[in-house]
């Protein structure tokens, strides 16, 4: 019942939000640049876009950035517009095995139920579980019903979103991310110091390649158009910004947000090697209490820094922008 007034409340801020103008203040980009700096020599990339008059700040734009999990929210979007069109049903039950299994939740969810053995699970079950805890099982299994990665991004690309893009499921980046060639396995006899050099190999290849990663602008453009109902039926944006408020992981952006202050958004991570963190993100759209909407995205890249700077800085740019809000006049 808390969860269903949560989304009520959402919903309707999204909607009424679009009559104010939150201005996007030279302030704001000047304590940005500053964030950004200290993130050095990792690359900090931010955008935060007023809705309603279409301006933005941009720090470190013109390249693109690896999505990881943000990804999910993208491919949720894709399915719902076939179950839109009735190529899909929220009811339509998908058969997983445990071969199927992905490692990676931000909660145990799917994984850690096909563990028990087989499980016929309902697609409304895998957006949930996808964009909600995350669960790496279960967008491989969404992104299997739309015919892999390329088809998400035709979809992104029908809907006017250039520079986002989708190249493959959590498995095949995995492996990528290990080093290794889809299909290949590791030798069984593999030493230590090899499997140091295939991995260095491969968190290199991923962070140099163009694979599952967003431009700024592309990120926004998916926000924007997400909100003002531009990708999918009414019903349909109001389940994908539900499933994005309800995101279990509540650091990052979500955690500097005064009360009162609502975010429907998508996070993701890559893991660290050799001290370097590959990709800590967060894009998602921040409610004011007055309605006021502003889009918000952060990648963090190739970074020395912990998680919890990381978190640190996240959680200020969701302070700074808040109070840009709310030092605008409707």
């Amino acid at each position: 019942m808390m969860l269903m007034q949560l989304v009520r409340g959402v919903v309707l801020s999204l909607a009424v939000g679009s009559a104010f103008a939150a201005p996007v203040d030279d302030g704001l980009k000047a304590s940005l640049d500053r964030i950004a700096a200290e993130a050095r020599p990792g690359t900090l990339g931010i955008i935060v876009m007023d809705p309603a008059t279409g301006k933005s700040i941009k720090v470190n734009d013109g390249r693109g950035y690896l999505m990881m999990s943000a990804f999910k929210a993208p491919v949720a979007a894709a399915v719902l517009a076939r179950i839109d069109s009735g190529e899909l049903r929220l009811d339509q039950t998908v058969h997983l095995v445990p071969a199927d299994i992905v490692p990676g939740s931000a909660v145990p969810s799917l994984g850690a139920r096909l563990k028990a053995g087989p499980a016929d699970v309902s697609v409304e079950g895998l957006l949930r579980a996808a964009v909600t805890q995350s669960d790496n099982t279960a967008v491989d299994a969404l992104l299997k019903l739309l015919g892999g990665g390329p088809a998400a991004t035709q979809f992104l690309e029908s809907k006017g979103i250039h520079g986002m893009r989708i190249d493959m499921g959590e498995r095949e980046l995995s492996r990528m991310l290990g080093g290794l060639k889809p299909g290949e396995q590791p030798p069984a006899d593999e030493s230590d110091e090899a499997v140091d050099r295939r991995a260095r190999r491969g968190f290199t290849a991923v962070l140099a390649s163009k694979v599952n990663t967003t431009t700024l602008d592309g990120a926004a453009t998916f926000l924007d158009k997400l909100q003002s109902g531009a990708l999918v039926s009414p019903s349909s944006t109001r389940m994908l910004l539900g499933m994005m408020t309800a995101q279990v992981i509540p650091t990052r952006i979500r955690s500097g947000l005064p009360a009162g202050f609502q975010l429907a958004d998508k996070t993701g991570t890559a893991g660290t090697y050799e001290g370097r963190l590959g990709a800590w993100n967060d894009m998602g759209i921040v409610t004011a209490p007055d309605g006021r909407l502003m889009i918000v995205g952060v990648f963090l890249s190739d970074s020395p820094a912990s998680g919890k700077q990381a978190d640190a800085w996240f959680a200020e740019i969701g302070r700074l922008v808040a109070t840009s809000m709310q030092s605008a006049t409707p």
